[in-house]
């Protein structure tokens, strides 16, 4: 798909919303955990992190993608994303060995860092740190354009997006969830998180809310980010790509 074309995105409100990792999204997908975790989970973060509001999570979701600009940060910029060198549409898949480079990759980091915030003999900055990339992380593998190489993760394919010329991984990060919810910031990642929360206890999602579950281990975080990773690529082949195909076929 060559990245100059521009690709009206209209259709993409009909994909599903809670995919798209901005800061809303971030902010979100963090106020959506500390729906569900255990009291003592909650305890142990709001330790770390220093912090008792009920923002204790959604109020650093943010941090890893600021620190990544810094001079001190620059080293993290790899950890937000695997490539996948898959052939999508038609074939989507993740290879650890193959997809993560040699900087790192978003499932080594998420290994790494959860084995730093569990571990009670590292200093407290630095498991607060670790914490901070956890909570971040965990929302970018469930992106799908943060596990995909074409184009660098669709950074190099220019789309129109409600009369603005955007490139499509920004769309999926920030644009379509911003324009569902009507802007950002923590209260309105307050109310969609609680509304989400909702429908997974009482309403569309709670049916499939046990699977989800299914295959974590705290032992394993490889192989279990490489789960997550692999059902989130998933969905450049089923949901982000099509709609694009399907524009082009017309066109």
């Amino acid at each position: 798909m060559r990245p100059t074309h521009l690709i009206p995105l209209t259709l993409l409100s009909s994909l599903p919303l809670t995919l798209s990792w901005g800061t809303l999204g971030h902010t979100t997908v963090a106020y959506i955990a500390s729906n569900f975790v255990e009291p003592s989970t909650q305890e142990f973060f709001q330790r770390i992190l220093h912090n008792n509001s009920d923002a204790y999570l959604a109020g650093v979701a943010t941090w890893a993608d600021s620190f990544r600009y810094t001079a001190a940060g620059r080293f993290s910029a790899p950890f937000h994303f695997i490539d996948a060198e898959d052939s999508p549409p038609e074939s989507c898949g993740v290879q650890y060995a193959r997809d993560c480079g040699e900087q790192g990759c978003i499932v080594g980091a998420i290994q790494n860092y959860t084995r730093q915030l569990l571990n009670p003999d590292l200093n407290g900055g630095l498991r607060n740190m670790a914490a901070k990339f956890v909570i971040h992380l965990l929302g970018d593998i469930h992106q799908p354009l943060h596990v995909e190489n074409l184009e660098k993760g669709g950074n190099g394919i220019q789309v129109l997006f409600n009369g603005a010329h955007v490139n499509l991984h920004h769309v999926w990060d920030t644009s379509i969830a911003e324009t569902q919810v009507g802007g950002y910031g923590l209260p309105l990642a307050s109310e969609w998180a609680n509304n989400l929360s909702l429908a997974i206890t009482d309403k569309e999602y709670k049916p499939l809310a046990a699977s989800w579950l299914k295959g974590i281990d705290l032992a394993d975080p490889v192989m279990t980010s490489l789960a997550w990773a692999e059902e989130t690529n998933l969905f450049v082949c089923t949901a982000v790509l099509p709609v694009l195909r399907a524009w082009k076929g017309r066109s």
